[in-house]
This record gives C-alpha cells, structure tokens and sequence, in this order.
C-alpha cells in the first residue's frame, strides 16, 4: 500500500521527532525513559541529542513509569516511549500508581499490530491498547499526520499535567510510515 511507504509531500522522516521533542522542552518535559523500539529510533535520537532532556532506557514499561512517577513527586515533568506490546504489560501498574494517586503520567507508543502487520501477536495486543485506556480513564490520542501534531501534542501535554490525568499518544504507522 503506497500510503505506508511515503511520508507527507515535503515532511522528512524524522521531523514528526523534531515537532514532538520541541513540544516537551516547550512544556518543561526534562525527562524521558524508554525502552528501545525502532519506530521510535528519531525521537529517542533528537531527545537524546538535545542537552536539554535527561533520557535513558530502562529494561521494561513498568520501570519507566515508576521512574516518571517518582520523578512527578520530586518535580520534573517527564514522558515513557514505548511500543503498543509494553503497553500490554502496564494495566497494573498504571490502575495501582498514576490512576490512584493521580500522578500524570504521558506515554508515547509506537503502534504496532495495524496497517500491515504481519505479526498475530502483534495485532491481538493492539486491539486492547484502547480498551484498557478507556477503562481506566486516560486519553488515547492518535497520531497521523504532522498537521495536527505540534497541536494535539501540546494540549495532551497540558491536559495531562494540568488535570494530573495520565495520557497516551499513539504513533500511528501513517505518522512514521509504517516502519516496523
């Protein structure tokens, strides 16, 4: 399908990293955990390019939020990377510490398992992403265009840390164009 081989007429590949980094550092977002995933190789590059952020990898999604949890508590502002499979391991953890305690918490996951995907793993995962934001409250916001980027990045950033509501920003295939 052409449309997951070509990005936006004029739009580099990295660029939806560029607009998504410069929207944490113009929101005090310092830190950053992750675990590594290849859709998001250019924003954890940019990121981790840029003096401004501290950013680390962490062995699995449950560390990553119980570090920007415990990072809230002490006053920095901070974001978990992650790919719609981790996202699968965080209903506990997200229902016991940021829903209870409303600590904001944004996440940013590469989705997996639409589009193309030729993993059935991969694709049962997907289907329960955001069911199970749903159920717990929390915002869902895809991502697919650069158009409405910077916006919608923004005002999920405000949101989550004005209403101290966890959020997650969802990385469509059409967005990073459908690299696996």
């Amino acid at each position: 399908m052409e449309v997951l081989e070509k990005v936006e007429e004029g739009v580099s590949a990295s660029s939806w990293a560029e607009i998504m980094r410069d929207c944490f550092k113009r929101n005090g977002v310092k830190l950053v955990t992750y675990v590594p995933d290849r859709v998001l190789t250019p924003l954890i590059q940019a990121i981790e390019a840029d003096p401004y952020f501290q950013a680390f990898s962490t062995a699995r999604e449950e560390e990553a939020v119980g570090i920007v949890c415990g990072a809230w508590m002490a006053g920095t502002k901070g974001v978990v990377l992650m790919q719609t499979s981790g996202f699968a391991t965080l209903p506990n953890v997200l229902a016991s510490l940021p829903c209870t305690y409303q600590i904001p918490v944004l996440m940013v996951i590469s989705e997996r398992g639409t589009l193309g995907e030729f993993n059935r793993g991969q694709a049962l995962v997907c289907k329960t992403m955001r069911p199970i934001l749903a159920s717990m409250g929390m915002e869902g916001h895809t991502l697919a265009s650069t158009r409405e980027l910077d916006f919608i990045v923004d005002r999920t950033i405000k949101q989550v840390f004005g209403t101290l509501d966890s959020a997650a920003l969802i990385i469509s295939p059409l967005l990073s164009s459908g690299k696996f």
